[in-house]
């Protein structure tokens, strides 16, 4: 079921050319699914989910969720597809970590205490009752960047705070400790669409994490790795900001 939330155009950041992805024509049908999703970001995540498929046991997965950290609190920046049926399931608000920013999140961490969202590509797992309610494990699939997630306690799950009609008057939603928080209205439904072994991607155009990101493009890199010619093999990986726990 389609919940459409808050649909303000919003000026989008021109930082790269829209990346190729297999099954180009799956990206032409998401972005006319959700055409308030930036279609460059929706190849990202889909390139992706190309490389976790053949890397990390992925290809099961039929459901995708689609964060894009670029866009203020306020407005819709979450995305669910079925991508058997290439629809749109939801279209909603999501909170982000305190320590990642205000309105716009800037700061982005998988370090533990720093109340920052994490970027990447992240399998979803159980789910279980806790201290704010019905919630989803995930686990992160990106070495350095979001592979602490299950130790820091980043699930989604719904939260009070994520009231976009509060949102308007204070400028923001509430934040979370770095969890991807929804409106309790759509949270147990939301959950049980992804639960148990989906893909959530959550993007922010972070440049080192861009370049170095494990999951985008991948064939890429692995051809410039076993070239004569390659790089270094010094598969250096810097952690995006500094400053997350549960919530």
């Amino acid at each position: 079921m389609l919940r459409p939330m808050l649909r303000p155009a919003i000026a989008l950041f021109a930082f790269f050319a829209l990346p190729a992805v297999a099954g180009a024509g799956l990206l032409e049908r998401l972005s006319a699914a959700a055409p308030d999703a930036d279609p460059k970001v929706l190849a990202l995540a889909l390139q992706a989910r190309t490389c976790a498929m053949a890397t990390e046991g992925a290809a099961t997965a039929s459901r995708l969720a689609v964060i894009d950290y670029s866009r203020p609190s306020t407005q819709t920046r979450l995305w669910v597809f079925d991508l058997k049926r290439q629809a749109l399931l939801f279209a909603e608000v999501v909170a982000h970590g305190k320590g990642s920013g205000e309105n716009v999140p800037t700061a982005f961490s998988n370090r533990d205490g720093s109340h920052q969202s994490s970027l990447g590509l992240f399998r979803t797992a159980e789910t279980y009752v806790g201290g704010n309610g019905y919630s989803m494990r995930m686990d992160g699939l990106e070495p350095g960047v979001n592979d602490a997630a299950r130790d820091r306690l980043i699930v989604m799950h719904g939260a009070p705070y994520v009231d976009p009609l509060a949102a308007l008057k204070q400028g923001r939603l509430g934040r979370s400790q770095g969890c991807p928080a929804v409106r309790p209205a759509v949270a147990r439904e939301l959950i049980d669409t992804l639960k148990q072994g989906q893909l959530l991607f959550a993007y922010y155009p972070d440049p080192a994490w861009l370049k170095e990101s494990s999951l985008l493009g991948c064939q890429g890199k692995a051809a410039v790795a076993t070239s004569p010619q390659g790089g270094d093999g010094s598969g250096g990986r810097a952690t995006l900001g500094t400053r997350s726990g549960p919530g």
